[in-house]
């Protein structure tokens, strides 16, 4: 395949060819240049493709979805802003995620879903621009809700956009009114595998972090009981999530104030607190200190004062890296 600028330029002027047949091949190869060439992905922007590949985000052909959504995810890696500068992108790929239990091709769906991580992995100016977005919200925690017909890669790149979208604080009230809280605790409960169950906490520890979360966690099947659980030893919780309950624990707490403190200290039992002094012990070094913080607050070591916690919710989500192109 050649990768000089006139053979792309002549690939995505095909793009707004008349003939179906040549927009499928010239989107096709575009896709495998983004993949294959690195060095391709600003030709292919400068030429003037993304909003061709955007608008065919809205085929009803499943394979032209897959390429268009696949070329968008490895441009991202590369070319964030002009992918979030182009008009109608985030629709486009809202378009997807939405009508992931209909018309949607699952591969095209775990696409957007992992370009939208793509895009917020590094740039924090992004996080509220995709968070005001609610239609890419809403589809993100129902990919989760409807987690027993969704594949299981396309729950974690769910996990992982929801994950960076709840880096931006205000993001966190949108999450919870959009239901991500029930969502959430249904993965932790039913789903039960390792690397889903990491990745959930993890985006539960960022959304405990909002004034809102302390309503929405009382309300949840046992939001803060399934935290303890989690750290309770005989449940061989990974070190991730126990982590990640140590810190959305903290974080209810830091919100909270002293009655959620006093809420928290009455469910977590001594096998809980044994999951937390192992994190205190053996965590990552952000994890044993948030694991310090919340044992004073559960054992009363305050010395009748107020224990500050910062603002970091450290929460673990393993690798920031994005995808690897496809």
């Amino acid at each position: 395949m050649d990768p000089n600028p006139r053979t792309i330029r002549s690939l995505v002027s095909k793009l707004s060819s008349v003939s179906e047949a040549a927009r499928i091949d010239a989107l096709s190869q575009l896709r495998l240049m983004s993949k294959q060439s690195p060095e391709t992905r600003p030709i292919i922007a400068q030429a003037g493709a993304i909003p061709y590949i955007a608008e065919t985000l809205y085929s009803s052909s499943h394979p032209s979805q897959e390429d268009a959504a696949t070329t968008l995810l490895n441009l991202s890696i590369t070319l964030k802003e002009p992918l979030m500068s182009t008009r109608g992108v985030l629709d486009a790929i809202a378009h997807v995620i939405s009508h992931h239990h209909t018309t949607s091709s699952p591969p095209a769906v775990q696409s957007a879903a992992a370009t939208i991580h793509s895009l917020l992995s590094s740039v924090d100016s992004y996080r509220p621009v995709v968070g005001s977005k609610r239609e890419i919200v809403y589809s993100l925690i129902d990919i989760l809700r409807c987690h027993l017909s969704s594949p299981p890669r396309t729950i974690k790149d769910s996990l992982k956009a929801l994950f960076a979208i709840a880096l931006h604080p205000i993001n966190r009230s949108t999450m919870i009114n959009l239901g991500a809280v029930p969502a959430l605790f249904s993965l932790v409960l039913k789903d039960g595998r390792v690397g889903i169950v990491e990745d959930a906490t993890a985006v539960i520890a960022q959304v405990a972090g909002c004034e809102d979360a302390v309503d929405a966690f009382r309300k949840a099947s046992g939001g803060v009981g399934v935290l303890a659980d989690l750290l309770d030893l005989a449940t061989a919780a990974s070190m991730r999530t126990k982590e990640n309950a140590v810190s959305a624990l903290l974080n209810l707490v830091r919100c909270g104030g002293d009655k959620v403190a006093a809420d928290v200290r009455d469910v977590v039992a001594f096998g809980a607190l044994d999951g937390i002094a192992d994190v205190r012990d053996g965590g990552s070094v952000k994890g044993k200190n948030k694991a310090a913080e919340l044992m004073k607050v559960l054992l009363g070591q305050n010395n009748g004062d107020v224990v500050v916690f910062n603002s970091d919710t450290c929460s673990s989500f393993g690798s920031t890296r994005n995808h690897d192109s496809e």
